[in-house]
């Protein structure tokens, strides 16, 4: 495509593609029979096969001669990856789950042809006795999702400039440009009350007012893309699905503090993300929306990507600014913040791609549309990723505020297979866990932080009563101690420890004094560790020794795992419900399963190895653990 070379012409652009893209939601009169077939292009819904379901579409299509009655798009991940892949047909507002590429055929022939819905692959909810439901906007898990960052979730393709600028794309650049001081830039993003959403919550006005008022010379824009946490991908989601949404908002913020250079410090091991961000700023440049001259101004801004190699602690803004240096990656003394001297020690705004992702819409609406959302302290949304023993999983934007009780029971859709609720870990590996009696916590910074969590980049993990609290903090902390730098004392040698006495505990091993020591030493960490990964490492630890103390004690005092999990406390005992067939006998590797043919059998637990594969192998359920 040609220069874009001023606002007016982006306006008169945008003003152009508009009825193009509500056609797939408002249709056209001038052709009512024609369908727009939107597939999810997310990882989840790429790894499931969507991609060849695209292809299996168009061909099905060419095949019935409905070309040009019907286009099938990649579009940006739903959110709802339990489901995937999702295919989602317009006007008709029509939404298929768990989509294969053999099933295009059917979708054609009587959904686009016959003129009826294939019910078989329509989502099940949950909270209606899995009752049959045809259009997104009547499941659960959507009802009560408010959507900024993930705005265009499942309505633009993220690989065509286009459509994104379809959408108001670059407006707000623009406007910024032609209509806004760099000053008024900072008190509009100061006013709205955004707060970083890569788990501190710093103000980001706060930030770009810091930098802004270095004096004149190098600066930096900075995206923080290195998505750590266990189980949480809302940032990759973004950067797969609506890059250009981020990309602008670099440019935005380049634009307010004096800055023409952007680095997005992204893993490596997002190859979808980094693809898609690639073709994105090359059409970018191509339009003249990055790079010199912006919209025919003098402003000029560039990107360049910086990859991480997978290491969690990268995620904290000076390790990260010393990888992308090429120095090891370990935090610095926070004697100094970034907005002042920052990468290669010039004033840098550094922000995590959610935080960027908002603001566009920010400059586009206005700080007090922005602040209609949240609460006074915590405006606007949070993007979670939704996961564990949960029913709906997969990415929710809600409004601040929001419940917890109201996003596992009512978006999540509750807990599955009859089990009950136990906790839920906001936060990963550096937040806590949250019982019952707090699930009507409204989500915000002070709120989760009061009650001994952390909002944390967004992950939160819902966990079963057939879940150990015990478990769940070995697990994290063989996390953090495999990925901690070694460059303090109390992280590397003191998390190691940690990790012990948790041993120890799940192992049947422990006294009552590891507990006592668990807890102080949980303690120095926290209070003596050099960045936020040592400094949060422990608080997994302190939240279920707070509020699951009693879990504890089963395992130290009664050698017991009540919730079954910890195999050196388990027991494996055969039942009256046994017939004899000797099948587990012949298995088991340590040979101390006893008992003749058609007779009950028996389990030497002194011998027994305690590896389950009795009970796996049973036909007759009649092992059971204790």
């Amino acid at each position: 495509m040609s220069k874009i070379k001023s606002f007016n012409k982006l306006k008169d652009f945008v003003d152009k593609l508009k009825p193009i893209l509500y056609m797939r939601e408002n249709h056209t009169k001038e052709n009512p029979e024609k369908r727009e077939i939107l597939v999810c292009g997310g990882t989840g819904c790429t790894s499931s096969d969507s991609i060849q379901i695209i292809e299996n579409l168009r061909t099905e299509i060419k095949k019935a001669d409905l070309e040009g009655r019907a286009e099938v798009h990649l579009t940006w991940c739903f959110g709802f990856c339990a489901k995937g892949p999702i295919v989602k047909v317009y006007p008709d507002d029509i939404f298929y789950t768990q989509v294969k590429p053999e099933d295009a055929s059917e979708i054609v022939q009587s959904h686009l042809i016959n003129h009826k819905v294939v019910e078989r692959l329509l989502f099940e909810e949950p909270t209606l006795d899995h009752k049959k439901v045809e259009k997104h906007n009547d499941m659960s898990f959507y009802k009560k999702q408010s959507r900024v960052a993930l705005r265009y979730c499942g309505h633009i393709n993220p690989e065509n400039i286009f459509e994104y600028i379809g959408c108001n794309g670059y407006i707000a650049l623009g406007k910024c440009i032609s209509e806004l001081s760099p000053i008024e830039v900072v008190e509009e993003i100061k006013a709205s009350g955004l707060r970083g959403r890569g788990g501190a919550g710093f103000p980001t006005g706060i930030k770009l007012e810091s930098a802004s008022q270095t004096p004149p010379g190098q600066k930096y824009v900075v995206c923080n893309a290195d998505e750590g946490d266990p189980g949480a991908f809302m940032d990759r989601s973004i950067l797969e699905g609506n890059p250009h949404s981020v990309l602008e908002a670099m440019a935005i913020c380049g634009y307010a503090i004096g800055s023409d250079t952007g680095y997005i410090y992204i893993r490596a091991e997002y190859p979808l993300a980094i693809k898609r961000l690639k073709i994105a700023i090359s059409q970018a440049e191509d339009a003249g929306l990055l790079g010199n001259n912006i919209l025919g101004s003098n402003f000029n801004f560039k990107i360049e990507l910086k990859y991480g190699a997978g290491a969690f602690v990268c995620g904290e803004e000076t390790a990260l600014i010393n990888s992308i240096e090429g120095k090891r990656g370990e935090p610095r003394m926070k004697t100094y913040i970034p907005s002042k001297r920052g990468l290669w020690n010039s004033p840098t705004c550094l922000n995590n791609v959610e935080t960027f992702a908002n603001i566009p819409a920010i400059i586009n609406n206005g700080a007090s549309w922005f602040r209609k959302y949240g609460t006074e302290d915590s405006p606007g949304t949070k993007v979670f990723a939704l996961g564990g023993k949960i029913n709906n999983t997969g990415l929710v934007e809600v409004p601040m505020g929001t419940t917890l009780r109201e996003i596992i029971y009512e978006i999540g859709g509750g807990i599955p297979n009859g089990r009950k609720f136990k906790a839920v870990q906001t936060g990963g590996p550096s937040g806590g866990c949250i019982t019952s009696n707090n699930l009507d916590t409204p989500i915000d910074f002070k709120s989760l932080s009061s009650i001994g969590s952390m909002m944390g980049s967004g992950g939160m993990l819902v966990l079963d009563d057939s879940d150990c609290m015990v478990d769940i903090c070995k697990f994290f902390l063989e996390f953090t101690v495999d990925e901690s730098c070694g460059k303090c004392t109390p992280c590397r040698i003191g998390n190691k420890r940690l990790l012990e006495l948790l041993t120890k505990i799940t192992d049947g091993k422990a006294t009552l004094k590891d507990l006592d020591n668990l807890k102080e030493l949980a303690t120095t960490i926290k209070n003596t560790s050099l960045c936020g990964l040592g400094k949060c490492a422990p608080n997994p630890i302190l939240s279920t020794l707070n509020n699951f103390y009693d879990e504890y004690l089963s395992h130290v005092v009664d050698k017991k795992c009540p919730a079954g999990k910890c195999q050196s406390l388990l027991n494996y005992i055969i039942t009256d419900a046994c017939k004899g067939c000797t099948k587990c006998a012949r298995v088991c590797p340590a040979k101390c399963i006893t008992g003749k043919p058609k007779e009950k059998h028996e389990i030497d637990t002194k011998k027994c190895l305690k590896c389950g594969t009795c009970m796996s192998n049973c036909k007759f359920n009649a092992i059971i653990k204790v």
